[in-house]
């Protein structure tokens, strides 16, 4: 699939338009936001685990293709907020499911050409995140707190420190932590290891904090709501 091709320009804007479209109906009540939470949830877990018994079906289960990578985590986290609407669990999922999934969908890595069904997944999968986040937060379901960025970022720091125990133990390579993705990445302008895992973090935080200003005045309306019935 050619980047930015007319198929993977076809794919972003029904991505973008499927995000929109329910944010705006759930956001003036025209859809049950719950309905619309739980056909969601359901859609993104029954898409991950049809996809995961393909795959061991086809390659067995060993230590380098165990569902421990970011993306992984994000989908079963948006899945428990859209079930849950938990509001660490949204925050988490919004900052790290649009960072994450958003540049997944804008420079695919795909294993097999489109339209196969590993090709179909990834653009399932990852467009469902961007979805779900749009929806709960822009379709107003869920509101996020302030310091929601340090609380999700902490959660992925903690997660990295995890995966790289276990990287560390038995050899893998989950969220390139002990070393570059072989194509070439963002990470190549940050030099060697480990030097380019603080520069990724620092890239991971301003993509937080960019994600917080659409949000950040809706953040404080309630604090600011409070504020003024007390004077």
């Amino acid at each position: 699939m050619p980047l930015f091709g007319p198929v993977h320009l076809a794919l972003l804007l029904a991505i973008a338009g499927l995000s929109a479209a329910l944010s705006w109906l759930c956001r003036k009540g025209k859809v049950p936001a719950l309905g619309i939470r739980l056909v969601l949830a359901c859609a993104i877990a029954l898409n991950e685990l049809v996809w995961w018994v393909f795959r061991y079906s086809h390659e067995g289960i060993h230590v380098s293709n165990l569902p421990l990578q970011l993306c992984d985590l994000t989908v079963w986290m948006t899945v428990l907020a859209c079930l849950t609407t938990i509001p660490v669990v949204v925050e988490f999922t919004y900052f790290a499911g649009i960072a994450g999934s958003g540049m997944a969908v804008l420079t695919p890595d795909l294993w097999t050409p489109w339209p196969s069904y590993p090709a179909i997944y990834f653009f399932v999968a990852h467009g469902g995140v961007l979805v779900a986040c749009c929806v709960l937060i822009f379709g107003k379901i869920s509101e996020l707190r302030r310091g929601a960025v340090w609380r999700a970022f902490g959660i992925l720091v903690i997660y990295a420190v995890m995966v790289g125990a276990f990287d560390a133990i038995f050899g893998a390579n989950y969220m390139y932590l002990c070393r570059k993705p072989a194509n070439p990445s963002l990470l190549d302008w940050f030099g060697p290891w480990p030097r380019y895992l603080c520069g990724g973090a620092a890239v991971g935080l301003l993509l937080f904090w960019a994600l917080w200003l659409p949000v950040r005045s809706v953040a404080r309306a309630p604090e600011l709501a409070i504020k003024n019935r007390r004077l």
